[in-house]
C-alpha cells in the first residue's frame, strides 16, 4: 500500500508544479481556467512549496519502503515531466507529446522496480504501449481545442500542421498501438483471453482513428476517439490484472511462452494472494 502511495503521490507532485509553470497558460485556456490557481484558490508559490514538498516526501517514502532504484525512476519521471515535458517541449515543439509522453508511460517501470528492485521486458513492453497510446489520445483532444492551444501560444500538432496532418499522425500511431498491445500475449506475459481482449478493444481503436482521418468533420469524431482511448488503456491493463488473478499461471510457461514468462506469472499470483489478504506487499504486475 504504500508503495503505491508514494507513486501516486510522485504523480500529483508532478501535476502540481505542471499547474505552477502552466499558470499564465493555464489562465488564457477554457479546457484549464477553473484549475486552482487560474480561480485564485492556491497561489503560485504555494503551488510551488507543495509539489516540492510532495515530490521530496514521495520519493524518500518510496527509497524507505522499496528500494533507491524505484526512488531514483520516479524522482526521474517527476524531473523529466516538469523540466522537459513541462518548461521545455510544451512550448517548443509539436512532438511535445510525443516525447513528453514518456513521463506518464514509466509508471509501470517505476512499480515494477519497487516489486522487484530492477527493470525488465515486461514493464518495458507496458512503457511502450502506454507511450504509443499517448499521442492519438491527446491529440483527439487537441483536434477540438486547437484555438485553446493556438490562443496559449502552444504548439500542438493540429495547431502548427492542422487537421489533415494530425489525423494522419493519430492513425499512425493507432497502428503502431494496436501491434504493441498483443506483445504481452505474444511474448507470454498474458495468456489469450488477454490476447482476444486486446485484439477487439485494438480494432475498435484503430476504427475509429480510421474514421478520424476520413471524416470531413472532425469535432465528433475526434470525441469519439479520445473518450474510446481512456476505455482502451483501462480495459487493456484491467485484462491484464485480471488475467494474472484468474489462477491459471503456474511455474510451467505457457505454450507461446518462455520459461521466464511462467516464472513471471506464478510469482505475480502469489504477490497477489499475498496482497489480498494483507495489503502489505506489491506483486510486479499489481505495482
Amino acid at each position: 500500500m504504500e508503495q503505491m502511495l508514494a507513486i501516486a503521490a510522485g504523480a500529483g507532485a508532478a501535476g502540481a508544479l505542471n499547474m505552477w509553470y502552466d499558470a499564465d497558460i493555464d489562465a488564457i485556456m477554457a479546457r484549464t481556467a477553473m484549475r486552482p490557481i487560474p480561480r485564485g484558490k492556491v497561489s503560485k508559490l504555494e503551488a510551488l512549496v507543495f509539489g516540492l514538498t510532495l515530490g521530496a516526501v514521495a520519493v524518500t517514502v518510496l527509497a524507505l519502503v522499496t528500494n533507491l532504484a524505484a526512488a531514483a525512476l520516479l524522482a526521474s519521471t517527476i524531473g523529466f515531466y516538469v523540466v522537459v515535458y513541462t518548461a521545455w517541449l510544451k512550448r517548443a515543439t509539436q512532438q511535445n507529446i510525443v516525447i513528453g509522453g514518456a513521463a506518464g508511460a514509466l509508471p509501470p517501470v517505476i512499480g515494477w522496480a519497487a516489486a522487484t528492485g530492477q527493470t525488465g521486458l515486461e514493464p518495458l513492453v507496458l512503457f511502450l504501449i502506454i507511450f504509443l497510446w499517448t499521442p492519438p489520445h491527446f491529440w483527439a483532444l487537441a483536434l477540438n481545442r486547437s484555438d485553446d492551444y493556438a490562443r496559449a501560444g502552444v504548439p500542438m500538432l493540429p495547431v502548427v500542421a492542422g487537421r489533415t496532418a494530425t489525423t494522419r499522425q493519430i492513425l499512425v500511431y493507432s497502428g503502431l498501438l494496436v501491434l504493441a498491445s498483443e506483445l504481452p500475449w505474444a511474448l507470454g506475459f498474458a495468456g489469450a483471453i488477454y490476447g482476444a481482449i486486446a485484439t477487439v478493444c485494438g480494432a475498435l481503436f484503430l476504427l475509429l482513428a480510421y474514421r478520424l482521418n476520413k471524416s470531413s468533420t472532425a469535432r465528433r469524431a475526434a470525441h469519439s476517439l479520445f473518450l474510446f482511448s481512456i476505455s482502451y488503456l483501462f480495459v487493456l491493463f484491467a485484462a491484464l490484472l485480471v488475467a494474472h488473478g484468474a489462477g491459471s499461471f503456474s511455474r510451467v510457461p505457457a505454450p507461446h511462452a518462455g520459461r521466464s514468462g511462467g516464472w513471471v506469472y506464478a510469482e505475480a499470483l502469489t504477490g497477489m494472494a499475498r496482497d489480498a489478504s494483507g495489503l502489505t506487499n506489491l506483486s510486479k504486475w499489481e505495482a
